[in-house]
């Protein structure tokens, strides 16, 4: 039965046109900024920049090196972005349109309801984040050799690997990028289950991580920098370490998933709660 209903649910998910709008917007930015890219000025920004800490840049700048800096702003900016507007729309929309009590007088619990949507977002967010790293690479590829990797960015990451090492470690982002996603689905999917419009949940959820983003970017916070949400997203970056460093890692991705957990179990509080009829 929890079968049939997620894939009815992931039906009715991926039959509306606005669920791709975030593949479609990952597509035509990477496009975009792989045409920089190809720039005689970035190309000499990298190589100062490599030269001057010791290593060759023409062994540098290879596919896997471009996608990893193509990917450093989207997952930042756009990942959140359409995450959170998928998230708001999942149950708020529903009430929005009335098919929230027609759904409800099935014998099925709102718990239940809840699960089977909020697990059909999840997915969403992890073929979102595998689609972006595909076409990152995919689009690197066509235009950059596969050589070394290199991975920088200021006070995170300077990771140097070779061709098959950061191809590895490439795929281990993506799945560090992917409970990232998760959790700003499940943040929007929170306010989503509250008696308010789809496009408030959105905005609210939106919010608050560009709040977490800027505190976190204020000097006098950063003794506050493990409460802010947006600071345990970077943990991908760290996959690109040699060695990983796997406590702090595991720390960051236990508290990313328990942020996420929360967020469904408030949304549940809160939607059990609900008048419904009225």
């Amino acid at each position: 039965m929890f079968y049939l209903q997620l894939r009815n649910e992931l039906w009715k998910l991926f039959g509306k046109k606005r669920t791709y709008i975030g593949f479609v917007a990952f597509l035509l930015a990477q496009i975009g900024m792989m045409l920089a890219f190809r720039s005689e000025r970035w190309q000499r920004s990298f190589e100062r920049l490599l030269s001057g800490n010791g290593y060759v840049a023409a062994e540098f700048l290879s596919a896997l090196t471009v996608a990893v800096v193509m990917l450093i702003p989207q997952i930042a900016l756009l990942m959140p972005l359409y995450t959170t507007l998928v998230g708001g729309d999942l149950v708020a929309k529903e009430s929005e349109d009335g098919t929230l009590r027609m759904i409800l007088s099935r014998p099925i619990s709102r718990v239940r309801l809840l699960f089977v949507k909020w697990v059909a977002g999840c997915i969403f967010s992890l073929l979102l984040v595998l689609v972006l790293g595909m076409i990152a690479l995919g689009v690197a590829r066509l235009l950059f050799p596969w050589k070394s990797m290199f991975v920088f960015n200021p006070g995170t990451a300077f990771c140097i690997l070779t061709a098959h090492d950061g191809f590895w470690h490439y795929l281990l982002a993506q799945v560090f990028m992917s409970v990232n996603a998760c959790v700003s689905f499940s943040i929007a999917f929170m306010f989503s289950c509250l008696n308010i419009k789809p496009a408030a949940a959105t905005i609210v959820a939106l919010t608050i991580l560009l709040a977490s983003l800027v505190l976190e970017a204020i000097p006098a916070f950063d003794t506050y920098e493990n409460w802010m949400v947006t600071h345990h997203f970077k943990v991908w970056l760290n996959a690109f370490q040699s060695p990983l460093p796997w406590p702090q890692i595991g720390e960051s991705e236990i508290i990313l998933v328990a942020v996420a957990t929360s967020c469904f179990v408030i949304g549940c509080t809160a939607f059990q709660v609900r008048d419904i009829k009225s």
